[in-house]
C-alpha cells in the first residue's frame, strides 16, 4: 500500500487513533484524506489542521448501512476510488458482563460497521483489481479483556471477519489488515480506573505511535498490524497451551481484585 497520491478514509477519525492516522496519511502524501465521524465538527476540526490536497470532513453513523453507502459513493464520485479506507469507530461499554445494550451497540460498531462497508467497498475494489480495507480490531481480539465481555467478544469478531474478508478478496487484488493495539492513551483509555486490566498490561502507546505502525504495516503488506509487538508472543502462548493461559488470566484478574 502506497499512500503517495491515494484517496483514504478514516471513519472513528475525530480523535484518538483514528485522528493520527488521518493525520499521518497527509504527512505520507495522500491526495486526499476523508475524516468520518460521528461527531462531525470534530471530524472538521482535524480536516481543518490536515496538509493535503484534498481534506474533507463528514458526518458519519457507522452503524447505517445507508449512510456508509452514501459516503463510499460521494467519496468515490467526488474525489476518485478509494485506494485505503480505515474502518476504524469503536466504542467501550459494558463492565463485566454487562446488560444488552452495550452488547447490542458493541456488535453494530466492531462486527456489522465493518460488514456494511465491506459490502459497499469491496467489490468496487475487486472491480478496479486494488485497494485496501483496514479494520481496527484490538489485542483483545487475539487475547482477551477482562474488564468487558462485550468489548472483548466483539473485537474476537472483528479479527474473524477480517480474515474471512482476507481470504474472501485476497485474490482479487484487494488488501486487507486487521489493527490490534493493546494500550493506547485516548480518551477511552483516560477513563478507566486503577482496576483496569488494560491499564495493568503494560505502558500505553501515544497514537502517534499506533499510526506510525499502520504506516509501516501498509508498506510491507502485513495482514495483522501489532504496535504492541510482544502481543504476537502472548497469542503464540495462548494457542500453544490454553489452559495454562487461561490460569495465568485468572491469576492476574485476582491480583487486580485484591
Amino acid at each position: 500500500m502506497n499512500l503517495q497520491g491515494a484517496v483514504t478514509v478514516v471513519t472513528g477519525g475525530a480523535r484518538g487513533i483514528g485522528r493520527a492516522m488521518a493525520e499521518r496519511f497527509a504527512v505520507e502524501g495522500a491526495r486526499a484524506v476523508v475524516v468520518a465521524d460521528l461527531d462531525r465538527a470534530g471530524a472538521e476540526r482535524v480536516v481543518a489542521g490536515l496538509g493535503c490536497p484534498v481534506p474533507l470532513g463528514a458526518g458519519l453513523d457507522v452503524t447505517d448501512p445507508v449512510a456508509v453507502a452514501g459516503l463510499v459513493g460521494r467519496v468515490e464520485e467526488e474525489l476518485g476510488p478509494v485506494d485505503l479506507w480505515c474502518s476504524n469507530a469503536g466504542v467501550a461499554l459494558g463492565w463485566d458482563l454487562g446488560d444488552d445494550g452495550a452488547w447490542e451497540r458493541s456488535f453494530a460498531v466492531h462486527v456489522l460497521a465493518h460488514v456494511h462497508v465491506a459490502r459497499e467497498l469491496l467489490p468496487r475494489m475487486a472491480a478496479r483489481g486494488r485497494g485496501h480495507l483496514l479494520l481496527t480490531a484490538s489485542a483483545a481480539g487475539l487475547l482477551t479483556n477482562m474488564d468487558s465481555a462485550a468489548y472483548s467478544v466483539t473485537k474476537h469478531g472483528t479479527v474473524a471477519l477480517a480474515e474471512w474478508l482476507a481470504i474472501r478478496w485476497g485474490d482479487a487484488g484487494v488488501g486487507v489488515s486487521c489493527l490490534c493495539p493493546q494500550g493506547v492513551r485516548t480518551a477511552m483509555t483516560e477513563q478507566l480506573g486503577a482496576e483496569s486490566s488494560v491499564l495493568a498490561a503494560g505502558a500505553l502507546l501515544e497514537p502517534e505511535d499506533v499510526a506510525e505502525a499502520v504506516v509501516s504495516g501498509l508498506a510491507e503488506g502485513r495482514f495483522l498490524i501489532l504496535p504492541h509487538p510482544e502481543v504476537a508472543e502472548f497469542e503464540r502462548r495462548r494457542a500453544a497451551d490454553r489452559d495454562r493461559w487461561l490460569a495465568g488470566m485468572r491469576r492476574a484478574r485476582a491480583r487486580l481484585q485484591r
